[in-house]
C-alpha cells in the first residue's frame, strides 16, 4: 500500500471515530430526518442529557458533520455532510486503485 493509501486511511480515522459513537449516530439519523434542531429538540428525542448532547455536537461540528445556524440566543444544528462524504469517497477510490487487486 502506498503513502498515499496510508496518509488517507489515517485522514479518515477522526471521522470514523466520532462515527463509531452510537448516540452521534442517533443525532445524525434526528438530524436527517428533521433537518434542523436545537440541543433542547434533540434533547425531547433522546435519552441523553442536555450536556451529554452538546458534547457529541461539538465532536460532530470538530468534524464537520453538522453546522449551526444562530438565531436570537438559540443554536441550530444541521447536517453538513459534504466533506465527510467526499473524504470517504477518496478513501474507496484509494483502496479500489491500490488494495484491491
Amino acid at each position: 500500500m502506498g503513502k498515499q493509501a496510508i496518509d488517507v486511511f489515517r485522514a479518515c480515522i477522526p471521522l470514523f471515530n466520532a462515527l463509531s459513537d452510537t448516540a452521534r449516530q442517533d443525532i445524525i439519523l434526528l438530524l436527517a430526518e428533521q433537518e434542523r434542531l436545537s440541543v433542547n429538540e434533540i434533547a425531547e428525542q433522546s435519552n441523553l442529557s442536555r450536556p451529554a448532547i452538546s458534547h457529541h455536537l461539538k465532536i460532530l461540528r470538530e468534524n464537520q458533520l453538522v453546522e449551526i445556524e444562530q438565531k436570537g440566543t438559540t443554536r441550530y444544528y444541521s447536517l453538513s455532510l459534504d466533506q465527510s462524504v467526499l473524504q470517504l469517497k477518496q478513501l474507496i477510490e484509494v483502496v479500489e486503485s491500490e488494495c484491491i487487486l
